[in-house]
């Protein structure tokens, strides 16, 4: 099965040379009758993150970290495609969710910028507290 390009590109900082990624044929399981057990339409791709020469070291420890549930005990990533009749629609479709989980895998969470509450919200907090303390004060028994 041929039909990897000769590179992939996930973002400016990876490409993944063809090569690298392998693609499966298989026969794909569910009802569709004659069609279904006669055609291997459902596409199978792996990836090996450990052996592959694409990302900086920094990558693929943060790439092992994010996809770990993903990868399996080789350190492969699998993914497959059996949505469509045409084998190679899912073709496309599994490279396209290759690219797609990468890309997410990639992306760093944002920094989050540290903000102070507003008078406003502490008053309310205040408050509600207060209310929260009357109300067991007066379920309290008057000789406490």
């Amino acid at each position: 099965m041929s039909r990897v390009p000769a590179e992939i590109h996930v973002a400016a900082r990876l490409v993944i040379p063809g090569r690298e990624v392998r693609l499966k044929a298989v026969r794909s399981g569910g009802p569709g009758g004659q069609h279904v057990n006669r055609t291997a339409s459902k596409v199978e791709l792996r990836w090996s993150l450990a052996a592959s020469s694409a990302p900086s070291d920094v990558d693929r420890a943060w790439l092992t970290q994010r996809l770990a549930s993903r990868l399996t005990s080789e350190g492969e990533l699998v993914l497959t495609a059996d949505t469509e009749r045409d084998q190679h629609r899912n073709v496309d479709e599994v490279l396209e969710r290759f690219v797609q989980v990468l890309r997410e895998a990639l992306r760093r969470p944002r920094k989050r910028k540290a903000t102070r509450p507003t008078r406003a919200s502490k008053e309310r907090r205040l408050e509600s507290k207060k209310r929260q303390s009357a109300r067991k004060r007066d379920r309290r028994s008057p000789s406490e």
